[in-house]
């Protein structure tokens, strides 16, 4: 193994490309390569700084040095970016914290009307909606009876959904239906993301049933 291999495995600048082109290619389904590196690429912007993983191949996008970085993770650990050890040394540097650790899904949008009776709402007072504005751009909110559907540009630009289940229509299927209603909402073929808390299995499942491929994890790190 030559040692330009040996530097990718723990810790490397990566290309100009940035990280908006590695999501665009992994939605046109070229993941990077099973390969141990890791890569550092600047922040998209000085909101979105996290880690993503890949299948052996972790993305970190930080201002940090690429040093640093390959510093603290051990070698031949293909777990370790996203292991509390590294994280917690992250926040520490960065003066932020990590908001969660994610399953990473993506879907194509769909032509055609959603499948459920969804209204656009305009300034909805609730608090998924007033999260969503703090980690997401150009949020849009649709509502039906049975919950809501929330759209914004999140990590480099990219559609992320969430949703939310009213009270009394929960263990009915309607989580599946508004994350597959929610791939309607976009131009067709526009890569639809969404972040899902992996021990809420409800969600996984909903997201799963609605057409969403599983494509890594992410741990992203927020502003205290």
């Amino acid at each position: 193994m030559g040692d330009v291999t040996a530097a990718r495995r723990r810790g490397e600048r990566g290309d100009a490309a940035g990280l908006g082109e590695i999501l665009a290619r992994v939605a046109a389904g070229e993941y990077p390569p099973a390969d141990g590196a890791v890569e550092v690429l600047p922040p998209p912007s000085a909101r979105d700084w996290g880690v993503i993983a890949f299948t052996a191949h972790h993305v970190v996008f930080a201002d940090v040095d690429p040093a640093w970085v390959r510093d603290r993770l051990p070698e031949g650990d293909l777990s370790a970016p996203l292991n509390p050890p590294f994280l917690t040394a992250l926040c520490a540097a960065s003066g932020r914290r990590v908001n969660n650790v994610d399953l990473l899904t993506l879907a194509p949008a769909l032509p055609g009307p959603a499948p459920l009776a969804l209204r656009p709402a305009t300034g909805a007072d609730h608090p998924r909606v007033r999260r969503a504005g703090h980690y997401r751009d150009d949020v849009r909110v649709w509502t039906c009876p049975e919950g809501v559907v929330i759209l914004g540009r999140g990590v480099a630009g990219r559609w992320e959904v969430a949703v939310e289940v009213a009270e009394g229509h929960r263990g009915r299927g309607v989580g599946r239906a508004l994350a597959a209603a929610a791939r309607h909402l976009l131009p067709a073929g526009t890569p639809l993301w969404a972040q899902v808390a992996p021990g809420n299995a409800a969600s996984v499942r909903a997201f799963l049933a609605a057409g969403y491929t599983p494509v890594g994890a992410e741990a992203l790190l927020v502003a205290h």
